[in-house]
């Protein structure tokens, strides 16, 4: 259990430490702009690219929100797993999440459900 929550609270502070910028990048690398972009809530498929970019526009603050806890989620998983698996992880339809994905969890603010489902993973749990 102890390790849980440090390898939580570790993926918390890398998160925190990073400017909303380099976030969109680092997601946009991983994920993709458009998967980055809907999980934030735009409707523009290039936003999280913009972004992303010095001098770009700044996300609204609940985009913001969305993206940390996303990074956070990213690295949590990536960490434990691999990319490749969360990759997969964030696109498919998760048992934990109803079938839903995690991109649309997140972009609906489902955030504690989010992180029970990325647990689960980590632990390799069944119970939903």
């Amino acid at each position: 259990m102890f390790s849980v929550v440090l390898h939580g609270l570790i993926a918390y502070q890398r998160t925190v430490r990073l400017d909303v910028r380099e976030i969109a990048r680092r997601l946009d690398a991983a994920l993709g702009g458009t998967l980055v972009s809907a999980l934030a809530g735009s409707k523009d498929s290039k936003s999280s690219h913009k972004w992303a970019k010095e001098g770009g526009p700044q996300p609204r603050p609940e985009a913001v929100k969305r993206l940390a806890f996303a990074y956070e989620q990213w690295q949590r998983v990536a960490d434990a797993e691999g990319e490749h698996v969360a990759r997969v992880w964030f696109i498919g339809a998760n048992p934990w999440l109803d079938c839903d994905t995690p991109v649309n969890a997140i972009r609906e603010d489902r955030l504690k459900e989010v992180n029970r489902a990325a647990q689960a993973l980590i632990d390799d749990s069944f119970s939903g």
